[in-house]
């Protein structure tokens, strides 16, 4: 291809990313519209992305009618908890997977790959009853049961540890006394600073997002996350679009927030996985 093809191909493609960028946002748009939209102009034919009389009456009944807030705050507590604990969790068990070199280590590395494919919703009620008898109901701690370990997160960290800690610099840290907690804690976390982003990225969304597990451990209203509280604006025969709208507009900055942050080590964690030298 000449110079000018190229630049046209490159052109081309640019073009298309942008459109299918555009097409994807379009309905976070819509909702963040509807969200200080009228309930007459919200069910107008041809729908508009641009409110013609914006209000806030929406906002004001959401946040008046509903503890959205304490829903808000019950899943940032959840989610950031469960980010730590996978984060952990996974970054000690891919380490060890990786560089110990036991004899069954990779029948355990494959039970760890096999719990993937086993649906959440399989062990979901057992899982349920074991928290009802540790009387963990509309807790944090209840919600935490379920979200402490992250299959995948096992996987993303140990493909990296192969890839970019070599065993000659574990080995001499070794040779000069260090432990095995402070090579850990000072060699390897700091080498995996983007995969542990992603992870906790991937982490955050997984408890942020969670809807079946926090609907049956939260039984009271003041326990409830944002996604469960969400379901309460749609009835059997209706849906309160405006106050949908506008509480869905509130959830979205956390996790907006959340991406902006850490989209670079996302996406440089996850292009990682599976690269070996």
């Amino acid at each position: 291809m000449t110079r000018n093809q190229r630049k046209a191909t490159d052109f081309v493609i640019d073009v298309g990313l942008v459109l299918f960028g555009l097409l994807m946002l379009a309905p976070l748009l819509m909702l963040v519209a509807n969200a200080f939209k009228s309930p007459a102009e919200m069910v107008a034919w041809p729908p508009t992305f641009i409110p013609a009389n914006p209000t806030l009456d929406n906002f004001r009944s959401v946040l008046g009618e509903t503890p959205l807030l304490l829903w808000i705050w019950n899943s940032l507590s959840f989610a950031i908890m469960s980010t730590i604990a996978i984060v952990l969790t996974s970054s000690i068990a891919g380490y060890v997977i990786a560089k110990f070199p036991f004899r069954s280590i990779n029948v355990v590395f494959a039970l760890f790959l096999a719990t993937a494919i086993v649906p959440f919703e399989v062990y979901m009620i057992p899982l349920y009853f074991q928290v009802k008898d540790l009387g963990m109901l509309n807790t944090t701690q209840g919600l935490l049961i379920g979200y402490l370990v992250m299959s995948f997160g096992i996987f993303l960290i140990r493909q990296n540890v192969l890839a970019s800690i070599p065993d000659e610099l574990i080995e001499a840290a070794r040779i000069d006394g260090a432990g095995e907690l402070w090579i850990y804690w000072h060699i390897v976390l700091p080498l995996l600073r983007g995969p542990l982003a992603a992870l906790a990225v991937l982490a955050f969304f997984q408890a942020w997002t969670s809807f079946a597990w926090p609907m049956i451990v939260a039984t009271r209203r003041a326990a409830y996350t944002i996604e469960v509280g969400l379901a309460l604006f749609s009835t059997g025969y209706t849906v309160d679009l405006g106050k949908l709208s506008a509480a869905s507009a509130c959830v979205l900055v956390p996790s907006v927030v959340a991406f902006v942050i850490l989209r670079r080590n996302f996406v440089q964690g996850v292009a990682s996985t599976g690269m070996k030298e």
